[in-house]
């Protein structure tokens, strides 16, 4: 390859001296799956790609096989699939000795994208938007809660409620910030220096919780940053015996964790969903891709909603919208339209929760949406007011994993967009996931029916 052809990316890493690279990629339950490549491999990965054991499309996140997918299983004898690296990803990891950092994604033998690669989803989902001559604009918030605790002192409690890192309930706290000040300080300059830029960072209501915004970006860069995020505030937090949790809902005294998703269309110029001239400010295409949403969003559920412990989350009266309604900068509601200024009008998606698979969530958000766009849908109800007041009778979300899984796996508009091969091998994980519940003795039975019953 001539000096001249060298990628940016490439010719950095090579003028850096690194002898190693580290590249990931993600699984289906949006976890970093990785490794270090010596400084020769990582090379020749560049251009032909490197192989990786599909079996990350084949285990759930604690590495137990699935017994019930077909793209891959025992049945296949999980060999390697490739993986390509996306130099257009490259970044340093300031807390790991500054390694050059590349994430992947998977293809068939072919050069095709595979078909249930989570990043690879998402590129596909966004380009039929392109198609239709849009580019979507994104920003991701995370809520979670930190502990003090390390993977050991974790396991020793075998399930005993772990310590937070702060008490009390105690949001937008500067206090509070000042508790933890260097995990706080690192989250805002570290994750900066790894190319995932923080908007805000904040205490959240509840013991040790805090939230996050990542700055506004095409709508990959976005899930990219946001999958980076949550993996990397974990590793940032070991250095501090701090433990980050995603998880939906880790205590019923205490509000979930969200994972909402900002979104807007441009045409490269302008916010195509400000519309000076219309009362709400909002275009007749911000209205269709709204309606794309309160319409099948539910037929999405799992992607949005894709563990056990999703659905503790959906509590009246808890801050998460239990239905698919719609409000004008109403935060009860599913669907907030934050309408004002041609540079920030969007649409907020307040269902998902902080546990997502970012790549998952944001191709479920624009799916619909775009759904809306394609089909020229309108609103037919008009935006709730207060806590869902107007939205009395519009049915509340499934409670748990096997109804969303069994809407999504009939789902014709879920199919559509993403394709055959991915609805069902990602209804069948979470079909497993819901197997794996359903044999479980949880701590809540025994206590309840262990001396009584």
């Amino acid at each position: 390859m001539a000096s001249s052809n060298i990628h940016p990316a490439l010719a950095a890493v090579k003028k850096s001296g690194a002898n190693k690279v580290k590249v990931a990629v993600s699984d289906i339950d949006g976890v970093l799956r990785g490794k270090y490549l010596h400084i020769d491999k990582f090379e020749g990965a560049t251009e032909g790609g490197f192989g990786f054991c599909d079996v990350v499309f084949g285990w759930d996140m604690h590495d137990v096989t699935y017994d019930n997918t077909q793209v891959t299983g025992w049945q296949h004898g999980f060999p390697d699939a490739l993986a390509r690296l996306d130099l257009g990803t490259a970044r340093n990891v300031p807390w790991d000795n500054g390694v050059p950092f590349f994430l992947g994604e998977f293809v068939n033998p072919d050069g095709s994208p595979h078909p249930v690669c989570p990043r690879q989803l998402l590129k596909r989902v966004l380009a039929r938007t392109e198609k239709l001559g849009y580019a979507v604009m994104a920003g991701m918030e995370f809520e979670w809660f930190n502990f003090r605790e390390t993977i050991h002192t974790w396991a020793a409690k075998q399930g005993i409620p772990p310590e937070p890192i702060t008490p009390g309930m105690f949001g937008y706290s500067v206090l509070r910030m000042a508790d933890n000040p260097g995990f706080f300080n690192a989250l805002m300059d570290e994750m900066l220096a790894f190319n995932v830029p923080i908007e805000g960072l904040h205490t959240e209501t509840g013991p040790g919780v805090y939230e996050v915004a990542i700055a506004f970006s095409p709508a990959l860069e976005q899930a990219d940053r946001s999958i980076l995020f949550k993996t990397g505030a974990r590793e940032i937090g070991k250095r501090f015996g701090i433990m980050p949790s995603f998880m939906a809902k880790w205590s019923p005294r205490y509000p979930g964790c969200s994972g909402h998703i900002h979104q807007s269309l441009s045409d490269g110029k302008a916010n195509l969903f400000y519309d000076a001239n219309s009362a709400r400010r909002m275009s007749p295409l911000f209205e269709s891709y709204l309606a794309g949403q309160v319409a099948c969003m539910m037929e999405f559920g799992p992607m949005l909603w894709p563990t056990i412990n999703s659905y503790k989350r959906l509590v009246d009266g808890f801050w998460a919208p239990v239905k698919p309604t719609w409000g004008m900068d109403n935060r009860t509601a599913s669907f907030r339209v934050i309408a004002g200024s041609p540079k920030a009008t969007r649409l907020e998606t307040r269902c998902p929760g902080a546990d997502v698979n970012p790549y998952l969530a944001m191709a479920a958000v624009i799916a619909a949406g775009m759904h809306g766009v394609e089909k020229g849908l309108k609103l037919t109800a008009p935006p709730i007011t207060g806590t869902n007041q107007g939205g009395e009778n519009v049915p509340r979300a499934p409670r748990t994993l096997i109804e969303t899984t069994r809407i999504f796996r009939e789902s014709a508009i879920a199919r559509d967009w993403l394709g055959d091969t991915f609805v069902d091998h990602f209804a069948a994980t979470r079909e497993w996931e819901w197997r794996q519940w359903q044999d479980a003795v949880t701590d809540w039975e025994l206590k309840r029916y262990f001396e009584i019953i």
